[in-house]
């Protein structure tokens, strides 16, 4: 249900803290805080941006670079400004709270060359509460030539430096590094979510929403602590191609007065479009193992062979231990022809996607699991070869409806897609789209490994499940891994883009049957935590299914939902610790995470989200005594306690370590 509260527009008038100067224009946010101001400095469309008495961004540039050096940015006059107000709340299908409120005051700036060509453009900004947003219009003006945009010259001129926590733009592994912290006057070019704690006591985050038939955009520093937009190109240095008009993706601002707050930030979803399904019942969260870790600790193949994974016979197993263990989902990847012990190399791999490999019978597969209450998620690999994907992508989507098939996973491992284009630019970006929209065709809900970052399309199309796009768990089994300190930077980063398929939810840490050296670097109970931290609507229990049985600590990840109607973050630094709270959708129930790095950590939690009036009880999963990363980490202590509201709730952390509880209201 949607309750829209207010929204009306009003021409070049001061209104409900709009005010219009000499020559510029200003747009506050709803509650006065965060401020816009619009110029044209020898007719050249400048804004800056503030947060109270504090200036963030000084004057920066606006416009665009087209072909052939062909420029819109300079000789511009205003020809109207347009205000508006809009309050609504809207409920999300799924997601880390139920219902949303969108709030924001609105400038539409329509600009026009005062040359020959008196092209028109059009500067959307809008303010909110915890940020600020703007993109162009260029409209449809009579343009019947192909439109090839070479640069967009939107900047952020910071007035104050900072600790930026960011990752590079241009690398091989897109998105799937560790994220480096540093001053923002020493940056290169970077990926968005761009986290920085300013020099001015503020947490800011860079991003982009709505991203659709665009490139994506990268900042790069220009000077100081000037960042521009650097949009990803395709192979032949064109950054975006359209025909007659365009409209940007938002460039976005969330402004917090801690870093904490940006993760309880909505911004960027309020920017994305409502939901385009009438029907979207058919859009379910869930939980679920998979034939998987196996094949990451070298137990399995995913290849056909003596080792091969995706056999019937292992199908049918781990079917088993989904009834054993009361988990409804079973991803299987490698049951297709095509697999070869050079998948994940570069090259334009021939995978099948409706035929089986051998010794495995995704029929027999399917009947048994369903027999037995159990739905299996199916599984693409494309090897970012989409020519062959996509001339198989209709029959492929028809075989899982024929089978029962309702989620499928979907991989684009590869330096660039068709060995030629950044699986980020314009090119990446509409072919993601064009994926997730053929799926919905067929009913089908998507998570994407190799993706496009996150820029809030969930809202939109709530069949987007999930997506990697950061390293994952998988890093721990066969590299150097993921430090102790990198998951408790997740959160204040990658995160904020939306959920991550992170595959939390190793007991056994310390990987006993993988690779000699190789291990999760944390302790079990932080594992348990992880599902709370990192929000995902489905969440794989990543270990061998075998590690759960007779565990008691799996009780846990058997209780905790993948839905949420509330979520709130008790503390948190970026990279150092984070305790996150989320309330059930469906009970009165509140579940809580905490993690931690290297350094072992006392918290006292006070437990003023709990309902008053009410006891629970706090069955609460934590470091054992005297465990941490080099000290039995697979140690879990689980302990009982009555609590109700205005309780302080005590934890130990060990060394990378966390604790887990859930609130049961009794």
């Amino acid at each position: 249900m949607i309750k829209r509260i207010v929204c009306f527009t009003i021409l070049l008038m001061a209104y409900s803290g709009y005010a219009q100067k000499k020559k510029g224009y200003e747009l506050k946010s709803p509650n006065g805080t965060n401020q816009i101001s619009f110029n044209l400095d020898n007719n050249k469309p400048s804004y800056k941006v503030s947060h109270g008495d504090a200036i963030l961004i000084q004057p920066s540039s606006m416009g665009f670079v087209f072909k052939n050096s062909d420029s819109l940015y300079k000789n511009m006059e205003v020809l109207e400004v347009e205000n508006s107000s809009f309050d609504e709340e809207w409920e999300q299908v799924w997601g880390e709270k139920h219902k949303i409120r969108n709030h924001y005051n609105q400038m539409e700036v329509k600009l026009v060359e005062r040359t020959d060509k008196k092209r028109r453009l059009n500067i959307h900004f809008r303010a909110y509460n915890d940020g600020i947003a703007l993109r162009y219009e260029f409209p449809e003006q009579g343009i019947e030539d192909s439109i090839f945009i070479m640069d967009e010259l939107t900047t952020f001129n910071l007035q104050n430096d900072g600790k930026a926590w960011w990752i590079p733009a241009y690398d091989e592994q897109r998105y799937e590094n560790l994220f480096t912290a540093s001053p923002v006057s020493t940056l290169d070019t970077v990926h968005t979510p761009l986290t920085i704690e300013s020099n001015s006591g503020l947490a800011l985050s860079f991003h982009e929403a709505n991203l659709q038939d665009f490139a994506s955009m990268t900042l790069a520093r220009v000077s100081d602590n000037q960042l521009k937009v650097d949009l990803v190109p395709w192979s032949d240095g064109v950054k975006v191609r359209t025909t007659n008009s365009f409209i940007t993706p938002w460039r976005t601002l969330q402004i917090a007065e801690k870093p904490t707050d940006l993760i309880t930030s909505y911004l960027i979803l309020n920017l994305n479009e409502p939901n385009k399904y009438e029907d979207s019942s058919w859009i379910k969260p869930y939980k679920y193992i998979g034939i998987w870790w196996g094949m990451h600790i070298g137990k399995y193949t995913f290849w056909e062979g003596e080792n091969q994974g995706a056999t019937t016979k292992n199908a049918k197993e781990y079917i088993d231990y989904c009834k054993q263990l009361g988990v409804d989902n079973l991803l299987i990847e490698g049951w297709n022809k095509g697999w070869t012990p050079q998948w994940y190399e570069n090259h334009m791999h021939q995978f099948s996607f409706t035929e089986e490999a051998d010794n495995f019978d995704l029929k027999e597969v399917t009947d048994y699991a369903r027999e037995h209450g159990v739905e299996i998620i199916g599984y693409h690999e494309t090897g970012s070869n989409l020519i062959n994907y996509l001339s198989q992508i209709d029959e492929a989507f028809k075989l899982y409806n024929k089978v029962g098939i309702k989620s499928v996973k979907i991989g684009q491992v590869g330096s660039k897609m068709n060995m030629k284009e950044w699986h980020h630019g314009q090119f990446g970006v509409n072919y993601y789209r064009h994926v997730l929209k053929k799926a919905a065709e067929y009913k089908l809900t998507v998570f994407f490994h190799e993706p496009i970052k996150d820029t809030g399309e969930r809202r939109t199309y709530p069949n987007m499940m999930s997506r990697e796009g950061a390293r994952g768990q998988e890093y721990n089994a066969w590299s150097d891994g993921n430090p102790p300190n990198y998951t408790a930077v997740l959160p204040f980063t990658r995160l904020l883009a939306g959920p991550m398929d992170y595959t939390a939810g190793i007991l056994d840490v310390e990987i006993s049957q993988g690779y000699p050296g190789r291990r999760v670097h944390g302790t079990a109970a932080q594992q348990l935590a992880l599902l709370v931290t990192v929000f995902s609507p489905v969440q794989m229990y990543a270990d061998l299914p075998e590690n759960y049985i007779n565990q008691p600590a799996f009780k846990f990840l058997n209780d905790v939902p993948t839905n949420w109607e509330d979520t709130k973050v008790l503390n948190g630094e970026i990279g150092e610790y984070i305790t996150t709270v989320r309330k059930d959708l469906h009970s009165d129930d509140w579940y809580l995470g905490s993690i931690t790095n290297e350094k072992a950590r006392d918290f006292d939690i006070p437990l003023d989200f709990l309902k008053a009036g009410v006891t629970y009880t706090a069955e609460i999963y934590a470091d054992k005594e005297n465990t941490d990363y080099d000290n039995h980490p697979e140690k879990v202590s689980i302990t009982n306690r009555k609590v109700k509201k205005g309780d302080i709730l005590k934890l130990h952390l060990g060394a990378a370590g966390g604790a887990a509880v859930r609130f049961k209201r009794i």
